[in-house]
């Protein structure tokens, strides 16, 4: 009986052990998901640039500058944030148009180490008569009524799918900001506040409705979003896109 009842002993110990362990994995915390900043802009309705250099001929390298820049022609910077990636000088890596001239030609290298050269990458373009797309490289026309663009990689979005190559779960993770077009044709401005990998990014934009979309840069990305209480002002960046 003794050893009948030790055996019991044995088992019941084992059994809430192991109900207490199954318990406790069931009840691990859920990774709270990153927050996402966002900033929507009808370019109809108001006016979308990029920026590079200042009149004297300097970059701006960030924000704050840009926002002073500004100032001083009467003019209030509403939204900014970094608008592609840029070499050690710098000068975009790809494609870059202000106001109509085209500062740099389209970097059309597919074969090369960097998100940049991922493919398909892609152009965010915003044409005179108010219209802005974001296209894969290839299909990116240039032409008269381009008044900015900049080209950057990899897409996050192709035609309402995620990037073939992004991993849901993938521990590639980094702060990252892009460019989205909603249905309506306004452009969805976004960067993460923490560290996010590249499928839930893109996933950030299929679920406002986005059909195609850009990333632009990762861990230099900064943001000037003065109405949700975001302000950015250092840093040393390209392209700078702005709402003034």
């Amino acid at each position: 009986m003794k050893q009948i009842a030790a055996y019991l002993s044995i088992t019941l110990f084992l059994f809430l052990g192991a109900s207490a362990f199954t318990l406790k994995a069931f009840n691990e915390p859920t990774p709270e998901p990153v927050s996402i900043l966002s900033h929507i802009v009808d370019p109809k309705t108001e006016q979308i640039q990029m920026f590079l250099k200042d009149k004297n001929g300097k970059h701006y390298q960030n924000i704050g500058k840009l926002k002073t820049a500004l100032k001083g022609q009467g003019r209030t910077l509403t939204f900014a944030m970094n608008g592609g990636m840029y070499m050690e000088d710098l000068n975009p890596l790809g494609l870059f148009v202000e106001g109509g001239k085209t500062i740099r030609n389209l970097n059309s290298v597919q074969e090369a180490h960097g998100n940049f050269y991922m493919q398909p990458n892609g152009v965010f373009a915003v044409y005179e008569n108010g219209k802005a797309l974001v296209v894969q490289t290839p299909d990116f026309t240039l032409t008269n009524e381009v008044q900015y663009a900049t080209q950057s990689g990899p897409m996050l979005l192709i035609n309402g799918k995620i990037h073939s190559a992004f991993n849901e779960g993938s521990e590639n993770v980094n702060i990252r900001n892009g460019a989205g077009i909603l249905p309506d044709g306004r452009v969805l401005f976004a960067m993460s506040k923490g560290l996010i990998n590249f499928y839930d990014f893109a996933s950030f934009f299929k679920e406002q409705g986005c059909s195609n979309a850009l990333y632009l840069d990762g861990f230099v990305s900064k943001a000037y979003m003065p109405n949700q209480g975001w302000e950015q002002l250092n840093g040393k960046l390209g392209v700078l896109i702005g709402g003034s």
